[in-house]
């Protein structure tokens, strides 16, 4: 099932909360909405499910109008953030209640409740309730509900916003290789960019009610439209004018590298090498966060390398320093978000 969003906009007591949104959703695809609060992500994704009427525009199902559709026409499963299942039920019966709603079989619900534990991985918690679950346990529980009816298209919202970091990780894991599994057409909304870098098949940014770029991961990420895109999507040094001969000239443009960019030594290397110093020394982890303030501007950088680079370079706080950037984005400096 594709999903057309054909220039919607939607408004509350005056305020734009989309405004002419296109977005194209390929069939079994999975698609983020990424960007921050207040960006029109979750009323987007409640336009697509039929919780929200657009004020214009239209959504299309496969290329027919969905909007004469209500929610419950519309085939849709739905994940919120805080799981919302029912606490007096226990799981199979949580797993189930669609389809006890529609009326099916007892023997061909209680199937497919089986099947869903087991492709969640939760086999023989079926008679647990929800309070006895962990909070992992319970998105997976919320995620079989939404399934259960065989959706066309899955919709989940923040679906992992209240976990802690490493169980995070552990469902974003999981839902991607169940996603791998079942193919069915999926839009998540997430303000997380590393999730959805990790997880989606293309990106949707977001900022203030409209798109600022859509595309797979790689392009929205090394082949940012502007510098919303470029700034949401990881840390950035900004460098306003261009480089030469290590000193910033005035320009109408600002040049902007990601940490991962830069390369540190002792000796200028090329026209855009800057000076500077030293401030901090991050070394736990895997990469080594190098703080940096420019000579002439004091305007604080950050570089990122590995601790093979460190032991070489043999680097000291308090230390002068040549930053060689290896790759600048430049944008003009009116840009307005």
């Amino acid at each position: 099932m594709s999903i057309s969003i054909r220039g919607v906009t939607k408004r509350f007591n005056g305020h734009v909360a989309l405004d002419r949104v296109h977005v194209e959703v390929p069939s079994g695809a999975l698609v983020a909405l990424l960007g921050p609060s207040g960006s029109g992500k979750t009323t987007l994704l409640r336009i697509i499910a039929g919780l929200e009427a657009p004020d214009a525009g239209t959504v299309f199902f496969h290329d027919e109008d969905a909007s004469t559709r209500d929610i419950h026409q519309r085939n849709i499963g739905f994940v919120f953030q805080h799981y919302a299942l029912f606490r007096h039920m226990t799981v199979a019966e949580n797993i189930g209640f669609a389809l006890r709603m529609r009326g099916r079989p007892r023997k061909e619900t209680a199937e497919r409740v089986q099947e869903l534990l087991s492709l969640i991985q939760l086999e023989g918690i079926e008679r647990r309730y929800p309070s006895q679950l962990s909070g992992g346990q319970r998105q997976r529980v919320a995620l079989a509900r939404a399934l259960a009816a065989r959706p066309e298209v899955l919709l989940l919202d923040e679906p992992f916003g209240a976990l802690d970091a490493r169980v995070r990780q552990e469902l974003r894991d999981w839902l991607h290789r169940l996603h791998e599994e079942i193919h069915v057409t999926s839009v998540f909304v997430t303000h997380d960019q590393e999730e959805a870098l990790e997880l989606s098949d293309r990106v949707v940014v977001m900022n203030h009610g409209r798109v600022e770029q859509v595309g797979t991961p790689d392009e929205v990420y090394h082949h940012p439209a502007n510098p919303f895109v470029m700034e949401f999507l990881g840390r950035v040094n900004l460098f306003h004018g261009r480089i030469d001969e290590g000193v910033l000239e005035e320009s109408s443009r600002v040049g902007y590298a990601r940490p991962h960019q830069l390369d540190i030594g002792r000796v200028r290397e090329g026209p855009e090498s800057l000076l500077a110093r030293i401030a901090r020394i991050h070394a736990a982890g895997s990469q080594v966060r190098i703080e940096l303030r420019q000579i002439d501007t004091e305007r604080p950088m950050q570089v990122l390398m590995s601790q093979d680079q460190l032991r070489e370079l043999a680097l000291e706080r308090g230390e002068t320093v040549y930053v060689h950037p290896r790759e600048i984005k430049y944008f003009e400096s009116d840009y307005v978000i």
